[in-house]
């Protein structure tokens, strides 16, 4: 009847230096990344030429260093402005403080700057967490946006605030806003 096609197994190309930063420039220009997390694209392919071709693994981390240490001083990768423009665009969705650390320990960026990014965007406006908590209510239409059966899911909304990584206190004054100006006006008066 039907004749079933065998895919012809496409074998990935050796590594090289040249082919690596080939790689790592077309990366780049679709991605902003952390250098640990251009390592980590870096070092599977490295990985898979090792398994396929028996090339040298060690000879591929030693391209992949230099890579990166060519990259760092010349500015192409800089973690702490990506870490910075992560956490804002994060904020910008509605991520709490948990979710950005999360997400940017996850992309390789270490602690410490992470640590800096949050004061930072703390120090900024005091009142960054509620608003973050606010845009994400209003975008996924929970408590005070919510026009039908608000009582009836209360707890569903403040779930689903917490497993967003806001705290307990922060969800129960979303949700329990009486309104959508009495809570612009708190946010408001927060952050004078």
């Amino acid at each position: 009847m039907f004749k079933k096609e065998h895919r012809k197994v496409k074998l990935p190309r050796k590594v090289t230096l040249k082919s690596l930063e080939n790689a790592a420039l077309f990366y780049l220009q679709r991605y902003a990344t952390s250098t640990e997390n251009l390592r980590r694209v870096l070092m599977r392919r490295v990985d898979r030429s090792a398994r396929a071709h028996g090339t040298d693994r060690e000879e591929g981390i030693g391209f992949v260093d230099q890579i990166l240490k060519r990259y760092c001083s010349a500015k192409l990768l800089d973690d702490d402005a990506y870490a910075a423009a992560r956490a804002a665009s994060m904020r910008q969705r509605g991520a709490s403080g948990r979710a950005i650390r999360s997400n940017l320990r996850a992309k390789g960026v270490k602690n410490e700057t992470i640590d800096l990014v949050l004061d930072e965007q703390l120090k900024g406006s005091p009142a960054t967490e509620i608003k973050a908590a606010f845009t994400y209510c209003r975008r996924r239409r929970l408590g005070p946006w919510r026009t039908v059966g608000r009582e009836e899911r209360r707890e569903k909304d403040i779930a689903s605030l917490a497993r967003q990584g806001y705290s307990v206190d922060i969800a129960l004054r979303v949700i329990d806003a009486v309104s959508i100006e009495e809570l612009e006006m708190e946010m408001t008066s927060e952050s004078m």
